[in-house]
């Protein structure tokens, strides 16, 4: 029977954090491009976020409940851009009923800059 051997590769001294931006999560790390529902923020503005869920470096792991106090995620507005348009069709048979509708979700950009208060 042949084994094969499968390298696991952990990411050594990458620091990332879970944070919730607008009621939704994403993982954080340091250089990376986030596409977050649409806030209102003009491109080059720097924002802040505090509701840091969950904090991992390489030496230890930081879990809040429901958020961890003093660590704190800066990124910098990249662009405000639009989803695919969506088709919504409405049809009811016999009833002479039919109405198309289409929806373009907006997004925003961020670099995540910095994890701070570690």
């Amino acid at each position: 029977m042949i084994y094969q051997y499968i390298e696991i590769k952990y990411m050594v001294g990458k620091m990332y954090a879970l944070v919730e931006i607008k009621g939704r999560q994403y993982k954080a790390e340091k250089g990376s491009q986030l596409k977050v529902d649409r806030i209102e923020a003009e491109k080059g503005n720097t924002l802040e976020f505090d509701k840091v869920l969950m904090l991992n470096n390489d030496k230890d792991i930081k879990v809040g409940s429901p958020y961890l106090d003093g660590i704190k995620i800066a990124a910098t507005v990249e662009d405000q851009v639009k989803d695919k348009k969506i088709v919504v069709y409405k049809y009811k048979k016999r009833k002479n009923f039919a109405r198309t509708k289409g929806h373009r979700q907006q997004y925003t950009i961020i670099k995540v800059n910095d994890i701070t208060g570690v």
